[in-house]
């Protein structure tokens, strides 16, 4: 009777993680999404040279170095096993890390970046040109974006691919909608585009002022929710260097306490940050 429960319960659970498991969207695409989803990151972290490849070595690297060294000088498995897949995930981490510091950075300035288009506009310059200026009057940090669609747009005079290699360049939702807004004027034509800008600039920083105050108020929770996931593993490293603590720690037991452990943190980390963090807008017009 125990085994039919325990089949039963197998099915149950099966049944329930497979739209997890097995989704209905066609993997084609889902690969590709996420492909992209690594190429704006590696763009937004000023990567866009390095190839996935390239990341997956140095990860592994890492991983391997990381463990050990830790194993050297404390030869513990679990403890260096822990290590490894620290030292496997810190480059994406440092990636992503960057990735949300550039959003950060330029969330403020593309106000500044509309002001401009919109005075380019009402000087009388056309629309590509007005797009050009922003190589040397824009904000610094997108001038390297825009001096590469300035490039572009003399080498062959096409403003819409321009356009599409200027997305591709920002990897930006914010982006996305003002290059789409030119686009559609270009195309469609109307003397709307300067109130249209205006709106956009003034949604813009209301935006980022109440990012800024949210993220400045919760910023301390944060930092405190992550000193105390990294506490419990640094009063492990210094036990780990007693030898009775590492004798103990390498036993079934002592392993099976570090893997629940880091599952744990693991969990109560990324749960943390899920409720702690903005919504960030995703990109309709990649």
């Amino acid at each position: 009777m125990s085994t039919a429960w325990g089949l039963l319960l197998g099915i149950g659970l099966l049944l329930a993680s497979s739209p997890l498991l097995w989704p209905a969207g066609a993997p084609e695409s889902e690969q590709a999404s996420a492909s992209a989803r690594i190429g704006d990151l590696l763009v937004q972290a000023g990567l866009a040279r390095v190839g996935l490849g390239t990341i997956v070595v140095v990860s592994v690297v890492l991983g391997v170095a990381a463990a050990a060294l830790v194993f050297a000088w404390e030869p513990v498995t679990a403890v260096a096993g822990a290590a490894g897949i620290l030292g496997l995930c810190l480059p994406m981490a440092v990636i992503v890390w960057r990735a949300r510091a550039q959003r950060r950075a330029t969330r403020v300035v593309w106000p500044d970046v509309v002001d401009h288009l919109v005075s380019a506009v009402r000087s009388g310059l056309a629309l590509p040109d007005s797009v050009v200026t922003l190589a040397n009057s824009g904000p610094p940090i997108t001038r390297a974006a825009f001096a590469g669609f300035e490039r572009d747009y003399r080498m062959t005079g096409g403003f819409a691919d321009g356009l599409d290699r200027l997305k591709d360049r920002l990897a930006d939702p914010v982006a996305d909608r003002i290059i789409e807004t030119l686009r559609m004027s270009r195309e469609v034509g109307g003397s709307e585009l300067t109130s249209v800008l205006r709106n956009l600039a003034i949604y813009l920083r209301q935006d980022a002022a109440i990012r800024s105050e949210v993220e400045a108020r919760q910023s301390w929770i944060v930092n405190a929710a992550r000193l105390g996931v990294a506490a419990p593993w640094i009063v492990l490293l210094l036990l780990s260097t007693r030898p009775e603590a590492a004798q103990a720690y390498n036993s079934p037991g002592g392993t099976a306490v570090i893997v629940v452990g880091l599952g744990l943190s693991v969990v109560a980390y990324r749960l943390m940050i899920g409720i702690g963090r903005l919504p960030e807008e995703r990109r309709w017009f990649g």
